[in-house]
C-alpha cells in the first residue's frame, strides 16, 4: 500500500526536533510511544496519544483512486499528543503550556501546509483537552487530529 502517512510522521517529527532547541525549548519531541530514555514535564509525541494503556493508533487512512486507477488519493489522519506534568496542584499552568506546545504545530502547517512534501496537504482537523489531578500533581494532555490528503 503506497501510504505517505510514514513521510507525514517523519516530516512533523523533524520539524518538532528542529524546534526543541528553540520555540519548543524544554519540550521532549518524540515520534511515537518511548519505552525508555529521557523523561520530563513537557512532550510533543507524533503518531501516538500519549496513553499507556490506550489502543496505540497512530493513524488513519482513507483512500481512492483517481482517473484511471494511475493515482490514488488518501485522506489521512495522524494523532499528536502535547503533554504537560506538574507536581503543583495548578492546572491552569499546565493547561496553558500544552496549548502553547500544540499551537507551534498550527504555526507549521499555516506556514506550510505542504510539510515540505509534494502533493500533501494538511490541518489541524480537531483537538480534545484532557486534565487530570492527582497525588502527584496535575497533568493536561492535548490531543490533535492532524489531517489532509495526498497523492501516491
Amino acid at each position: 500500500m503506497g501510504s505517505r502517512v510514514p513521510e507525514v510522521i517523519d516530516a512533523l517529527t523533524a520539524l518538532g526536533r528542529s524546534e526543541a532547541r528553540d520555540q519548543l525549548a524544554d519540550v521532549l519531541v518524540s515520534d511515537g510511544p518511548e519505552i525508555a530514555g529521557d523523561s520530563g514535564p513537557d512532550w510533543l509525541i507524533v503518531g501516538f496519544d500519549g496513553d499507556p494503556e490506550g489502543d496505540m493508533q497512530a493513524a488513519q487512512t482513507l483512500g481512492g483512486w483517481v482517473g484511471l486507477g494511475t493515482r490514488r488519493e488518501e485522506q489521512w489522519q495522524v494523532t499528536v499528543a502535547a503533554i504537560a506534568s506538574r507536581g503543583e496542584k495548578d492546572i491552569r499552568d499546565a493547561r496553558m503550556r500544552v496549548y502553547e506546545i500544540g499551537g507551534r504545530v498550527e504555526v507549521w502547517l499555516a506556514a506550510d501546509p505542504s510539510l515540505g512534501l509534494v502533493g500533501v496537504e494538511a490541518a489541524i482537523e480537531a483537538s480534545q483537552l484532557s486534565q487530570v489531578q492527582t497525588g502527584d500533581g496535575v497533568q493536561a494532555v492535548l490531543l490533535l487530529t492532524v489531517a489532509g490528503r495526498a497523492f501516491t
